[in-house]
């Protein structure tokens, strides 16, 4: 039976900076938040994600939570 265990857990904010003339997407950046607190719930993410967004120039465009977690046999 495989068992996992998370390990780490990160945030990361993407910001609109504007739209490419040429191909018409999206210009993204991205601020990533290493070592986040794996207990922290998604409402306690989106709350400081858009509290920080509030203080940067650029639009928020997407909010996501990127976990890893080790996988393997018990």
């Amino acid at each position: 039976m495989a068992v996992v265990d998370l390990v780490d857990s990160m945030l990361q904010l993407t910001f609109s900076e504007g739209v490419d003339e040429e191909s018409g997407e999206p210009i993204l950046t991205y601020k990533r938040f290493n070592q986040v607190k794996m207990e922290a719930n998604h409402e306690q993410l989106y709350n400081v994600a858009t509290a920080f967004a509030g203080l940067q120039e650029h639009t928020l465009y997407q909010i996501s939570r990127r976990d890893i977690s080790d996988i393997y046999e018990s």
